[in-house]
């Protein structure tokens, strides 16, 4: 168990200093928020790139693994959408939330700094397919529904157009644009370029992560638990338990595949998660979870790398 340890704990420590340099006040939101932005526009855009050029193009983008994934994460977000519209008689906006935070992982700032330990090379080319599915797939859904909710069913059809427009402007599918691009045309980028790509996408895991430990520094849970727990256990617990049950029942799937899906999966909710609850009056829920779910993943990730080894899917260390 020692040897899952020196594979979590790590990312578990970067997390640390970034909530203890806010705690000591060598940082702030303004600073942090520039950090943030440098990972989501420059570093994971060529994060992806990197992948999408430096492997085959019917290695990135496999279908079985999108089928299983996109599969398990969409069934994971309308279970809970319709929990809690039938069952728990909640809003379409709160439901939309509800089931975004249990079916969005976390893929860029979390899951693939521990793919990476775990897989090495390979965690790249998932993260560009969880990408994939989360920004073309979770997201929108989950936006569209929420902003349908909060209008009372009024202008659906620009919702979905600017939806659609914001959709258009995200630097990770622009990256995974121009990454598609020069891997289907055969492009091969300039010495200093590829090495400029390189070295940002080299810092995407470390930044990510500090961001992740300073964005949880003052987030509190205090009357909440109810709603918290029930969309942590849904992203930490059924989310991968979803995509374990779509992988087995693709036939001949690839073990380096399931164990991949599953770390991504075992990943917190997406950090802009408290973001998108501002604006439907569900900050303090979905900040709570996220710092929850975060701090409750360093055993989940754990735990499933220690059974993934143990079943052979991995190789122990």
């Amino acid at each position: 168990m020692l040897e899952i340890f020196a594979i979590t704990a790590p990312i578990f420590l970067l997390i640390g200093i970034g909530y203890l340099a806010m705690l000591l006040r060598i940082a702030n939101r303004e600073r942090v928020q520039g950090v943030a932005t440098f990972v989501l526009y420059i570093a994971l855009p060529a994060l992806v790139i990197r992948a999408l050029t430096q492997s085959p193009i019917e290695e990135v983008f496999n279908l079985p693994y999108l089928l299983a994934y996109g599969g398990g994460s969409i069934a994971v977000f309308l279970l809970v959408l319709l929990i809690a519209l039938r069952l728990q008689r909640r809003p379409l906006e709160v439901a939309a939330l509800q089931a975004l935070g249990t079916s969005a992982s976390n893929s860029g700032f979390v899951g693939y700094p521990v793919a990476a330990m775990a897989l090495g090379s390979p965690a790249a080319i998932f993260l560009a397919l969880n990408m994939v599915v989360e920004n073309l797939l979770v997201i929108p859904a989950a936006l569209i529904l929420a902003e349908v909710g909060r209008q009372g069913g009024q202008g659906v059809r620009e919702v979905v157009r600017s939806t659609a427009v914001r959709l258009v402007r995200n630097p990770v599918l622009i990256g995974l644009t121009i990454g598609v691009s020069l891997a289907l045309g055969g492009i091969e980028l300039p010495v200093p370029v590829d090495t400029a790509i390189d070295m940002l996408a080299d810092a995407a895991a470390p930044t990510a992560l500090f961001v992740i430990g300073a964005t949880l520094f003052g987030l509190r849970v205090r009357g909440m638990v109810g709603d918290v727990g029930q969309i942590v256990v849904g992203k930490l617990l059924l989310h991968p338990l979803a995509v374990l049950v779509a992988f087995l029942l693709l036939p001949g799937f690839d073990p380096l595949l399931v164990a991949g899906a599953l770390i991504f999966a075992c990943a917190p909710m997406i950090s802009i998660y408290p973001l998108l609850g501002l604006r439907h009056g569900m900050e303090g829920v979905t900040a709570a979870a996220l710092m929850v779910a975060t701090l409750a993943s360093f055993l989940t990730l754990s735990l499933v790398i220690w059974s993934l080894q143990g079943v052979g899917l991995l190789p122990a260390g």
